[in-house]
């Protein structure tokens, strides 16, 4: 067996193997560290693959774990506890993906990596671990959010190494990923930029647009005119400037001249490709990111194989370097890559804990519980009621707000609804719908609801969230009672002065709302500059507003009955 380095960390006594170089098979070598145990023999391999630099992950063996809000907290080293994964006498095999870091060849826009999908990388890179003499031939993999995404799409091309995967906070619809409910989101363009508490993606000279590479200048630029004649891009300075200097951020350029969903993002989507999936699949979640819960949860329906699905508690960020779950991911991987018979499969398939009782809800699907859809109406005064208003609108007029441009105010205006206090504890576990009546004086707004569990102290905590461009209002055929569905693949300017009924889908979530707590619904077309929640997240996890002022107008009377549709459990329905 090959010579190695050697390093302490924390106590432990670590072999290193540097920059080993990985063949693919068109001849393009990937590039790989390698840590693990010093003593001279084989043993299984986690593999983490990505576009944010090896170097980058192995500060996990420097620096303590940190939270949100440290300013010290980076997005991108998500790899794993390197010096946990050699204790737990695993290989920990972090390779750069083509393209990026030290690796060979053109990554070209976000997932179509030189020509050749990152899931065909990462099977020629799993098989090439597999024949190392360090190396047993049972292979899994280890990352969260980015790192999570490249594991479903090495497991959709079945390498026969590959025995198991274990998935935390990944990302999966990558149209979803950018655009909640058709409104653009920050946060991968820090992932890939640097930004907000990210290192970004280990560009090199090699990292190009997918669009520059397939259009012709001149179709470019009559994409970027589009582009820049949507009022809320011409006003972000930010877009502005990569839209006119594309090379200077060419994966972050892709993404704005894609506004909508269809076959540039559906053609790698990992939930597309999830029926392919036959080995065993661990998904594990936290609340508070509904976009990457609802995604999960899809991905967990389309799997084949054995699985386990893991909704865990509240805040929504791990940790950066990320040490959490790996106690329930080493219990995983030593039953399905070791052997070891200790009950990893048994017990229910899906664990969700539910905010408020912070007890587990178990079940054999999402939601593991039997639920009930029972709407709360919206009310004047700013009321939310069981019961529906029985006034019309010329009695019961509109609640309304006027938001000005964040071009020239940092005051967001936000509508706000509560219940009575609950008289006894009210669960509720699922997905959820918000059916808003309004009127706005413009072609075009957002809206953006907040869900919060309000105690009588006033302390809350979010619950969950939903997004909708107006002009993305459609429905399609998926759209049931309490769990509505938009393709996003056109849209339609809504008519100034006309009353429209628009139907946000209201993110995955598991609360119980205690004797004495109010349901809390606050509706805005922007998002407050800080706030409890916001802290939470990086500075960049925040939408493109709206770049125009927008009068808006909320009807909630006997003829509009804006409400919300929330699925209680048949359980706590009946306590």
């Amino acid at each position: 067996m090959a010579e190695f380095e050697t390093l302490d960390a924390g106590g432990e006594s670590i072999a290193v193997r540097k920059n080993l170089e990985v063949p693919m098979r068109d001849g393009v070598n990937l590039i790989a560290d390698v840590y693990h145990g010093t003593e001279n023999k084989p043993r299984p391999a986690l593999v983490a693959l990505s576009p944010y630099g090896k170097e980058l992950q192995a500060m996990a063996l420097t620096m303590p774990a940190q939270r949100r809000p440290s300013p010290m907290w980076d997005g991108c080293i998500e790899a794993g506890d390197i010096t946990r994964v050699v204790k737990e006498d695993y290989a920990h095999v972090i390779g750069d993906l083509r393209g990026t870091g030290h690796a060979e060849g053109e990554h070209i826009g976000n997932y179509n990596a030189g020509g050749v999908s990152l899931g065909q990388d990462a099977y020629d890179f799993i098989e090439w671990v597999a024949e190392q003499p360090w190396c047993d031939g049972n292979v899994g993999m280890i990352g969260i959010s980015y790192f999570g995404s490249m594991q479903v799409l090495a497991a959709a091309e079945r390498p026969p190494h590959l025995k198991a995967i274990f998935v935390s906070g990944g990302h999966y619809d990558f149209y979803e990923t950018t655009y909640h409910g058709g409104i653009m989101w920050f946060m991968p363009r820090a992932a890939r930029e640097g930004r907000g508490g990210d290192s970004g993606w280990a560009f090199t000279d090699n990292v190009k647009s997918r669009m520059l590479e397939t259009f012709s200048p001149g179709e470019i630029q009559e994409r970027v005119a589009e582009r820049l004649a949507d009022p809320d891009v011409a006003a972000w300075p930010n877009l502005v400037h990569v839209l006119n200097y594309p090379k200077n951020h060419e994966a972050w350029f892709d993404i704005i001249t894609n506004e909508l969903d269809g076959e540039w993002y559906e053609e790698r989507n990992p939930i597309t490709l999830a029926p392919n999936i036959d080995i065993p699949v661990y998904l594990q979640i936290d609340q508070g990111r509904g976009w990457t819960m609802d995604g999960t949860i899809e991905l967990f329906d389309a799997l084949q194989g054995p699985k386990k699905l893991d909704i865990g508690s509240y805040p929504p960020m791990q940790s950066r370097p990320f040490i959490e779950e790996h106690d329930k991911m080493f219990r995983w991987y030593d039953y399905w890559l070791k052997g070891i018979e200790n009950g990893a499969m048994d017990g229910p398939p899906v664990n969700v804990f539910v905010e408020g009782s912070r007890k587990i809800a178990s079940g054999e699907q999402w939601p593991p519980l039997p639920v009930e859809y029972r709407p709360l109406y919206l009310r004047p005064r700013r009321k939310l009621s069981f019961e529906p208003e029985l006034m019309g609108p010329e009695y019961a007029a509109p609640d309304g707000f006027y938001q000005a441009p964040l071009t020239v105010t940092d005051k967001v205006e936000i509508l706000r609804w509560d219940t009575e206090p609950f008289d006894k504890p009210t669960e509720m576990i699922g997905t959820g719908a918000a059916h808003i009546f309004a009127e706005i004086d413009q072609d075009d707004t957002n809206f953006i609801l907040r869900m919060w569990d309000t105690a009588p102290n006033g302390k809350r905590q979010l619950i969950t969230t939903g997004y909708l461009k107006a002009s993305h209002r459609e429905l399609d055929e998926r759209t049931t009672e309490g769990n509505p569905y938009h393709p996003h693949t056109r849209t339609e300017p809504v008519e100034p002065g006309s009353i429209e009924e628009y139907v946000l889908r209201l993110y995955p979530f598991a609360n119980t709302f205690r004797q004495g707590h109010r349901l809390t619904v606050e509706l805005s077309n922007a998002e407050p500059l800080a706030d409890e929640h916001n802290s939470l997240l990086p500075p960049d996890a925040f939408h493109l507003p709206v770049g125009r002022p927008v009068t808006h107008k909320i009807y909630r009377d006997a003829k509009h009955q804006s409400r919300l549709v929330l699925p209680f459990t048949v359980k706590g329905l009946e306590e």
